[in-house]
Order: structure tokens, then C-alpha cells, then sequence
């Protein structure tokens, strides 16, 4: 596949964890770490993003968060091109340092 024809993808995780007994803040834990060890960056506390190199790269990464769910709680995923992502608007804050390493990284791919 040349470079020309690579397609960008951002899969986004979207979660609403119960945390009320020690077991539930424990498997919301290992959720999160989860992401964070697969290459997931924290947009905000209970929502999470990667890029992807294309929608094989996204199903790939889309079964793994799958095979890590917890038990009990809501988590949700949604796949947006590059192009989609780069239209994002923050209206209010700033950039994390982490998701500008992130854009920057597509270039190195």
C-alpha cells in the first residue's frame, strides 16, 4: 500500500465505570490502564483515543478494548478519519502536551 493511500483513523473509547466498591474502582483501574499500555491518550477522565493506521489497525484495537471490558459499567467506541479529528474544536483549556505529540506522530508512521 503506498503512503498516498494510507488512511488515518482515530478509534475514541467512551466509558461510564461504576467505582462505588473497592472490586468496581479496581476493575476501572485495570480498564484504564489498559488503554494507557495499548496506546490510548486520555482526552478527558472517562474518554480515551489512538490512531490507527488505517480501518484494519481499527478493528485490531477495537477487539482488544472488547476482550478488556469490565463486568459491569457502559463503554462506547467511535471511529473517526483524521480528517474528521482535525476538526475538533476545543472551546475551552488547552492541548494536553501528550495529544500534540500525537498529531506529530502520524508524520512519523
Amino acid at each position: 500500500m503506498k503512503s498516498a493511500e494510507v488512511r488515518y483513523m482515530w478509534l475514541f473509547v467512551f466509558f461510564d465505570l461504576p467505582v462505588g466498591t473497592k472490586v468496581e474502582r479496581r476493575a476501572a483501574t485495570r480498564f484504564r490502564n489498559f488503554l494507557k499500555d495499548d496506546g490510548f491518550l486520555m482526552l478527558q477522565w472517562s474518554v480515551y483515543a489512538r490512531v490507527c493506521r488505517g480501518e484494519e489497525a481499527t478493528g485490531k484495537h477495537h477487539a482488544r478494548v472488547t476482550s478488556n471490558l469490565p463486568s459491569r459499567g457502559s463503554v462506547r467506541t467511535l471511529t473517526v478519519t483524521e480528517r474528521q479529528y482535525a476538526r475538533m474544536k476545543l472551546l475551552i483549556g488547552e492541548s494536553k502536551r501528550s495529544e500534540k505529540l500525537a498529531a506529530n506522530q502520524l508524520v512519523l508512521l
